[in-house]
């Protein structure tokens, strides 16, 4: 980025792409920006299950490529499988094993209520078949209770309940590790990918959307890979083991639970269903409410100077009002979740509750078993409510992932050619001859320009707004390249030039300054690498900025926060025109440098730019007039062409386009 940026603030090219409406926004005249993606909130009692699902448009093709990501992890994904397998198959068998101490505890109870009558001479009241399972439980324990054996299983219990969560501990553990090397790698290729994309793509997208693909997109990726995976193998293979641990119990019971299933996967179908409307309208109003609040937050000053507080409160509160109503509504409807699967499980666990009861009565089934049953039909719905919810959240982070790869599939910006090189000596004449651009293929905006300028002089280039002032700046530096005709720098066309080379040979400044949050001095010393500590201060006294550097608490180790705003916008376009004077370029390029400075401060500056601009190409954009005075060349510029051009004097006896703009900025207002 240095290279596009040397020694000046160039922030978009042609325009920008930034947004020059926030004050009229601010003081109430604008709706709120949309909102962007604004997270994926879980919201509701099911976590994700009402999260709004963006579909993707073609799934599997997005699947596929995601996966060639996890590719190299193949090993790794072995490991997370089998351990994960592991850590359920400990947690799935712990109920059968439960049971065996409850048939341990029941035999040792029925043993003495056997040897209870026996000793005291009494009747029995037990049936036959009750008499068989006491007579077994009585040999099997000899009417005691085997704490031994409770024991040892109970330690078998709890080792197997440490082995599972250690096994799980280190299921997340290598997850964690394949996530983030795998959105590390899309996080460098999205970089890198940034990088080599033309200004045109840049300056046609809103800033926030690309910003959006490459953190927000990203992190739900890797939100996916380290969570809802492990989350989908752990819900299947539950699913699985409980149903076959039903099995070994009871086929019987199991198709009774089985029965209740249809009933888990409408109920799932439904809240989703009518929850999802709720949640996209929630994310919409948030992204409103978002958008508002910060509008009236960064024009707070605009929006008290036009008296607009009431309009504003008013207008949040429409917006709160039905980001209430939604919310609610979503909450509500996934709320109804939870209810829905416990009614379900229980109208399960009676109808289990029940046959089991009876067959325990015969002798069918062990009490143990009952209890170990009962626990597999209540965890049955939790693995069919995770599956559902997981389903939802891949569908929304393959839709990110769509978003990531359309970036990483744009068309990038042509290579130099192979035989690309600068001459030998750069002198600084600039010329274009027949000169043709468009941004839009059937909008004509610059049509056979023609312009000559030599070293050491300085071309000002002057026109209404959308004259193509700042597009002819971008055209020199080949942020874009021209439909036709050519631009030359001493004799060799542009296009022959690697593009990191040519940047070097020119310094901006533009009216939108660009500061980093860093140090004054790294703020400067951007312009040239490896510039010393007195070429800085230098360079910072020939732009008159070092007095008020010094003045700073921390001199020039003051750092900048996020957009400079500690200092003022002056302050700032002084720091941009130090860094342009410690580059030592060969050609200036000077975009209202001086417009927010002070008239005395301005005067001082155009002296040291006329020391900096002696001996180069200066190409000067300028509205005010009478900054240009002295330029060797004047270029009038109206709707892509050059009108006009000779100097200020010549320009002014023709009393052309050049003259009635000189005397609307000087004579007064113009009259029609």
């Amino acid at each position: 980025m240095s290279d596009t940026a040397r020694g000046g603030s160039h922030q978009g090219g042609a325009g920008g792409s930034g947004t020059g409406a926030s004050s009229g926004a601010a003081a109430g005249m604008a709706g709120p920006r949309p909102g962007g993606r604004g997270g994926h909130g879980m919201g509701g009692p099911m976590g994700g299950m009402g999260r709004p699902a963006e579909k993707p448009k073609d799934f599997g093709k997005t699947m596929r490529r995601l996966l060639g990501y996890l590719r190299p992890h193949a090993a790794r994904l072995v490991v997370v499988f089998l351990l994960a397998v592991l850590s359920m198959s400990f947690n799935i068998v712990s109920p059968k094993i439960q049971g065996i101490v409850m048939d341990k505890l029941k035999d040792a109870f029925v043993a003495r209520m056997v040897t209870a009558p026996a000793q005291a001479q009494g009747p029995t009241t037990l049936t036959a078949a009750q008499m068989a399972d006491a007579q077994r439980a009585l040999r099997s324990t000899g009417g005691k209770v085997d704490y031994a054996g409770i024991g040892r299983i109970l330690l078998t219990l709890l080792a197997l309940y440490v082995l599972a969560s250690g096994f799980m501990f280190i299921t997340q553990w290598v997850m964690s590790t394949v996530a983030q090397r795998t959105v590390s790698k899309l996080r460098r290729e999205a970089q890198a990918k940034i990088d080599r994309l033309p200004l045109r793509y840049l300056d046609g997208r809103p800033h926030g959307d690309l910003l959006s693909r490459v953190t927000n997109d990203i992190d739900t990726i890797a939100t996916t890979l380290q969570q809802s995976i492990v989350q989908a193998i752990t819900s299947v293979i539950q699913l699985a083991g409980f149903v076959i641990m039903m099995v070994t119990i009871s086929p019987l019971l199991t198709l009774i639970v089985l029965a209740t299933l249809p009933l888990y996967i409408l109920a799932t179908a439904l809240v989703a269903k009518n929850s999802q409307k709720y949640f996209i309208a929630q994310q919409r109003e948030i992204g409103a409410l978002s958008g508002h609040i910060e509008e009236m937050y960064s024009g707070h000053a605009i929006v008290r100077a036009f008296g607009m507080e009431r309009r504003s409160k008013e207008k949040f509160d429409a917006i709160n009002g039905r980001l209430r109503s939604s919310a609610t509504n979503a909450q509500f409807v996934s709320g109804i979740m939870f209810p829905l699967m416990n009614f379900i499980g229980n109208l399960g666990y009676v109808l289990v509750s029940v046959v089991g009861g009876l067959w325990l009565t015969k002798g069918s089934l062990s009490i143990g078993d009952i209890v170990a049953f009962i626990q597999y039909s209540r965890g049955f719905a939790q693995p069919i409510a995770q599956t559902a919810n997981i389903a939802n959240i891949i569908q929304s982070t393959m839709a990110c992932a769509e978003r990531v790869f359309e970036v990483l599939d744009e068309t990038e910006e042509p290579g130099d050619a192979p035989d690309a090189a600068m001459p030998g000596e750069i002198g600084g004449r600039v010329r274009i001859e027949g000169l043709s651009f468009r941004y839009v293929a059937d909008k004509p905006l610059i049509e056979g320009l023609a312009l000559d300028a030599r070293p050491g002089h300085t071309v000002a280039i002057v026109g209404p707004t959308g004259a193509g002032k700042t597009t002819l700046v971008n055209l020199l530096m080949r942020f874009y390249e021209i439909d036709a005709g050519s631009i030359s720098i001493d004799g060799r066309d542009i296009a022959s030039m690697p593009r990191r080379e040519l940047r070097g040979l020119f310094g901006m400044v533009l009216q939108d300054t660009w500061l980093f949050t860093g140090t004054i001095r790294d703020n400067i010393a951007y312009g040239r690498e490896g510039a010393t500590e007195d070429e800085i201060i230098a360079a910072a006294r020939a732009a008159h900025a070092d007095h008020f550097i010094r003045s700073l608490p921390a001199g020039y180790d003051t750092v900048l926060d996020e957009e400079a705003g500690n200092i003022s916008q002056g302050q700032r376009q002084l720091l941009t025109i130090a860094r342009a004077i410690i580059a030592n370029p060969r050609i200036l390029i000077l975009d209202e440098a001086t417009s927010s400075v002070d008239t005395r401060t301005e005067l001082l500056i155009q002296k040291a730019m006329g020391n900096l601009m002696a001996g180069r190409t200066s190409f000067v954009i300028a509205h005010r007039l009478s900054t240009i005075r002295d330029a060797e060349l004047i270029l009038v510029m109206n709707a892509g062409s050059i009108v006009e051009q000779g100097t200020h004097e010549e320009l002014l006896a023709k009393k052309g386009f050049y003259a009635d703009l000189y005397e609307a900025q000087f004579a007064g207002p113009v009259t029609e």
